[in-house]
């Protein structure tokens, strides 16, 4: 908990101290912290719990548009911390259900997720290439499923206005390998960039889509090479020059387990500062690309893209 210092003196004396405050001023102090330092200080006493839990902190931390954000069931909350709680610990579909919506439970940053659906991916409208399908692992309708394509890119945007500002945000892509396996997802990484709209990108990084040597059935004619598409024929290159390729791109983020049935990968970081993001039509645009070896890549379920508060040392 960050020190609540009151008239000063350490930590613990400042709490002691702030429990001889009268009940709403108590709570006007604490509101001025986070909501896992609302819950720790709660601790000290039942005076400093009962202003700790009250309304008048818990609404500070809920950001302004929750009431049209939260639930029909939030009706039935006794107080704006179960409301607060709920947001943290469930998500919301909003936007038709084509994004999600949660808090951060320690700070009550705003956290989203875009479905499949609410993308730009190249070929989406071609059931050759891809096509859409249930999943009930999904908090979303539907996923996209990657049939075959050799052009593979997938955009996405969201406004500056709906996030938190003065936080570094994280995004990620949210996805899975179908049963049937896949083919060119794990050798050759695809381009990532995360940046404003109209700028040169503030992240660039490389990806995979699948962990690296995963290799799929059928992806190889022989344990050592790799088929690759020239256009109108195939050619096999050797797994070495794939591997010497790879390296030289430097780091490549490659996808972790979430333990919701889903894995996810890294775009980049960006920055919602306190003023340069006032105006909702300031935009983060986010693209993973896979267009320049010409290799067919196939197998990857696609659920969205997932944009939450930076962790420390990430």
């Amino acid at each position: 908990m960050e020190q609540i210092q009151v008239g000063g003196g350490s930590s613990r004396n400042g709490a002691a101290r702030l429990d001889t405050l009268p009940e709403d001023c108590i709570s006007m102090v604490v509101s001025h912290t986070s909501p896992r330092d609302a819950c720790v200080v709660a601790s000290v006493s039942k005076t400093v719990k009962s202003a700790a839990e009250s309304d008048l902190v818990w609404d500070k931390f809920l950001p302004p548009e929750y009431s049209s954000l939260v639930p029909p069931r939030s009706l039935d909350f006794s107080s704006k911390k179960e409301i607060y709680m709920s947001l943290a610990d469930d998500s919301v579909l909003i936007d038709d259900g084509k994004k999600s919506f949660w808090l951060e439970k320690a700070s009550g940053k705003k956290c989203y997720m875009l479905s499949a659906m609410d993308l730009n991916i190249a070929w989406i409208d071609r059931p050759l290439y891809w096509k859409w399908k249930k999943d009930p692992e999904s908090k979303f309708e539907k996923v996209a499923k990657l049939r075959h394509v050799c052009w593979f890119e997938i955009r996405g945007k969201i406004s500056c206005g709906m996030l938190s500002k003065g936080t570094h945000y994280s995004v990620y892509a949210v996805l899975k390998i179908g049963g049937s396996g896949s083919r060119g997802l794990d050798d050759t990484p695809m381009e990532a960039l995360v940046g404003f709209v109209g700028e040169e990108a503030a992240s660039k990084t490389f990806v995979l889509l699948e962990p690296k040597g995963t290799y799929p059935r059928g992806c190889y004619s022989s344990g050592s090479f790799r088929e690759v598409s020239t256009g109108c024929s195939w050619i096999e290159i050797p797994v070495e020059e794939v591997e010497e390729e790879r390296e030289t791109d430097g780091s490549v983020e490659e996808p972790k387990e979430r333990g919701d049935g889903w894995s996810e990968v890294k775009l980049g970081n960006f920055y919602n500062g306190d003023g340069g993001c006032d105006d909702d039509g300031n935009e983060i645009e986010f693209s993973i690309m896979g267009t320049e070896q010409g290799d067919w890549k196939s197998g990857l379920i696609f659920q969205g893209v997932e944009i939450r508060p930076k962790k420390e040392g990430d």
